[in-house]
């Protein structure tokens, strides 16, 4: 196999991938975290058969790349997801793993060569497959009831500068409860109409039920890192207003 990317990069086959389905190209491109205490190990649990994943490339804390599935093929990175009426996201979306120990172990911020790696990497893949902004996305976006990588503490506000991703600056935080598990009514049900608009799955029942704090949550940790509550306080709804414009905008 040779690298997809113009960028240096070492290959290292994984086991567990195939042809993408339904005739799907990429257009999606997912951020995980590893969540294992080293990339190295990250790499040897990608690559065994065993494991039952497998992903498109592998960033290390130093910047390393590294390619271990070709991008015509479905690698088996996001699970059960679901992002825009769209469940095969495997099939859909080049998936990125950038080496972080996770929430589960000693969740940590992403060292700057570990960041430019994933700032160039995504420039290149995003424009050779011409993947819209409001399309790279967290494996928290597409998996909100199961995932939480990359996580709060990942830098999208730099990749937005750098012209990867969609990013708005977060409206202020006014220190307002806002909507929480258990309200209702036709506010509520607009918010996850807002949020399903954006491409969350969610329905719009009109109760802040445990699905929507997910994708609530979810959101946060993307688009309003500043302070995760799982609450559709002011602040978030305003930052979710600001997306949904520039989507539109565009449209």
């Amino acid at each position: 196999m040779k690298p997809d990317t113009f960028l240096e990069a070492d290959c290292r086959p994984a086991i567990n991938f195939e042809p993408r389905r339904c005739g799907l190209r990429p257009t999606i491109l997912l951020l995980h975290y590893t969540g294992m205490a080293s990339a190295e190990k990250a790499a040897e649990w990608l690559c065994t058969a065993e494991s039952r994943v497998s992903c498109h490339y592998l960033i290390d804390e130093a910047g390393r790349i590294t390619q271990m599935v070709s991008e015509e093929m479905r690698a088996w990175h996001a699970g059960e997801s679901c992002w825009a009426g769209e469940t095969d996201i495997n099939s859909a979306s080049i998936g990125i793993e950038i080496h972080n120990p996770g929430h589960g172990l000693a969740y940590t911020t992403f060292p700057e060569p570990q960041m430019q790696a994933v700032e160039a990497l995504s420039l290149d893949i995003t424009a050779r497959h011409r993947i819209r902004p409001e399309r790279v996305l967290a494996h928290s976006d597409v998996a909100p009831s199961r995932k939480r990588d990359p996580g709060e503490k990942f830098d999208w506000a730099r990749l937005g500068g750098a012209g990867v991703g969609l990013w708005r600056e977060p409206a202020m935080i006014e220190g307002d409860a806002g909507f929480g598990r258990g309200d209702e009514g036709e506010d509520v049900a607009r918010l996850q109409q807002a949020f399903a608009s954006y491409g969350y799955q969610i329905e719009a029942n009109g109760c802040f039920d445990e699905a929507t704090e997910f994708v609530v949550t979810a959101f946060q940790r993307h688009f309003r890192p500043a302070l995760v509550s799982g609450r559709a306080d002011h602040s978030t709804i305003k930052t979710l207003n600001r997306l949904l414009e520039a989507v539109n905008a565009v449209a």
